[in-house]
């Protein structure tokens, strides 16, 4: 039975099918939700306007995030999660008009990353759905190529499909991790790595402590600073400059706060 949180936001966006499509994902699996999953709460917060506190207030509270309910999985690292699944989705697909509302009214603290959320808040506040949807088209998809490949073996090999697809296949299996029989993308898409950061940095996957480090040295670390960069500096990005520029930041943070581990 879902919890009456999850059954407001499906209420709230029109029913299941619309919430699934203003997030960009399939029916069956927002249909499979009891609540809402960790990584989605800020989007489905965009969307629906429906608080974050009341989608899932064994994370959320007044003063903002608290402990899991999972005793090895700390704040940090869900709100690590929450960072990763938010650039999982703007990366995956162009964002919905009701996303790009919800994005508009995030707020950020003076610290770097807060000023990132706020400069996405502006880009989004200024944005035209259909326009961003263009935009998206020209940088990752094309009339042949778009503008941009995001794919870590395009970056590291210059090619697709090579040595480094492979290594990501290797360790999702190793992890248990099945894809969607519909995806359509190579698994080295920096959306699907960002997904799967997402699900390790919130301890979904039930894996061994360091899964989520080990997962962003091998697959994320060679290439994604640079493809955050090259998404800043991009001739069609507009609206994505702000993304460009906050993945960029966090993958930087990610890479400091690992290399402090050591």
């Amino acid at each position: 039975m879902r919890a009456e949180a999850m059954e407001e936001a499906v209420r709230v966006a029109g029913g299941i099918g619309a919430l699934a499509g203003a997030l960009g994902i399939s029916q069956p699996a927002v249909s499979s939700w009891k609540r809402v999953p960790t990584e989605r709460v800020m989007a489905v917060e965009a969307v629906t306007d429906v608080p974050r506190s009341v989608l899932r207030p064994d994370l959320f509270g007044d003063k903002e995030l608290v402990l899991s309910e999972d005793p090895e999985v700390d704040d940090v690292d869900l709100l690590r999660s929450q960072e990763y699944g938010l650039l999982a989705n703007l990366l995956a697909r162009a964002p919905s008009p009701a996303l790009l509302e919800g994005l508009s009214r995030l707020e950020g603290d003076s610290s770097p990353l807060g000023l990132a959320h706020r400069g996405l808040a502006e880009a989004a506040r200024s944005a035209d759905a259909d326009a961003v949807s263009r935009e998206y088209f020209d940088l990752f998809v094309g009339l042949g190529r778009g503008e941009i490949l995001p794919y870590a073996s395009y970056y590291l090999t210059g090619f697709l499909n090579e040595r480094p697809l492979a290594r990501v296949r290797e360790d999702l299996q190793g992890l248990g991790i099945e894809t969607d029989a519909d995806l359509r993308e190579p698994e080295d898409h920096v959306a699907i790595l960002c997904e799967v950061m997402s699900g390790l940095a919130a301890g979904r996957f039930g894996s061994e402590p360091g899964a989520d480090r080990r997962f962003f040295d091998r697959h994320l670390k060679p290439f994604a600073e640079r493809f955050f960069g090259d998404l800043e500096r991009a001739n069609a990005s507009r609206f994505y400059r702000s993304v460009g520029a906050l993945g960029h930041l966090f993958m930087e943070i990610e890479t400091e706060a690992f290399a402090i581990e050591n």
